[in-house]
């Protein structure tokens, strides 16, 4: 506990002014998510067009792919399997992805009611952001409205498991933020971006509540963030960008 209020004390300290310590690094059309992956020391880019890019953490682009005429809104690396899974907006499903060659293995559904209420309501703003964390999928449901009411912003838990192809929603984090694009986690702690808000939050899952928030700039449409092993944090911009902030965390 004391880890998490310290890493909220040093995001605080390090970073007054984010758009000081903002770069572009690259330009990708309609960037929509990203992750890093710690084997290949690498970022991977989707857009709203179906492309999977990966890139250099100085923005070069290493390898370009046009899956299939879909809308990628969140990815998260596996690098466990060696596997890319992709939140797919509109289908409300998730494809896993080889890494190696950027092809389709499998789909994952999600059973969109939790508790009664309609989570995912097909047709919405749908799937968002994704994370992987202790062996569970975490996907943000992009939305305004506060739940319980249907197709509520709320983050949905499911299972890792590779072997099922429909999964249950195990538990709902009902954060309180709207319009939540993209998630992910450092140091085992969960952090957010709204949109809307251009926000960044730091949540802690385990005694649900935010620990810290940060202000982004507005120039921007941050709808996918990652953290890589040193501390800098990278967004992808839907206006067509793909930004880095140096070292905000420790």
């Amino acid at each position: 506990m004391l880890n998490k209020i310290l890493m909220g004390i040093t995001l605080m300290i390090l970073i007054p002014n984010l758009e000081a310590n903002e770069s572009v690094i690259a330009e990708i059309p309609e960037a929509s998510g990203i992750s890093y992956s710690e084997i290949s020391d690498t970022l991977f880019v989707v857009n709203d067009e179906g492309a999977v890019y990966e890139l250099s953490k100085q923005g070069k682009i290493l390898r370009e792919k046009k899956v299939g005429d879909y809308d990628f809104e969140g990815i998260v690396v596996d690098d466990a399997n060696n596997l890319l899974l992709i939140a797919v907006e509109g289908q409300d499903d998730i494809f896993v992805l080889s890494k190696a060659d950027m092809t389709i293995q499998k789909e994952i559904s999600i059973k969109r009611t939790f508790d009664g209420v309609k989570v995912l309501k097909k047709g919405a703003d749908g799937l968002e952001g994704l994370a992987l964390y202790k062996n569970e999928l975490y996907a943000s449901n992009q939305s305004n409205k506060r739940y319980p009411k249907s197709d509520a912003s709320v983050i949905v838990v499911i299972d890792y498991d590779l072997s099922k192809t429909k999964q249950t929603i195990k538990r709902i984090i009902d954060h309180g933020f709207n319009d939540i694009a993209g998630l992910t986690f450092y140091k085992d702690t969960l952090v957010m971006v709204s949109d809307e808000d251009a926000m960044l939050i730091q949540y802690d899952i385990k005694n649900n509540k935010t620990i810290n928030k940060v202000k982004l700039s507005k120039k921007y449409a941050q709808e996918g963030i990652a953290f890589d092993n040193k501390g800098n944090l990278f967004i992808a911009d839907d206006m067509g960008h793909v930004l880095k902030i140096n070292r905000i965390v420790e």
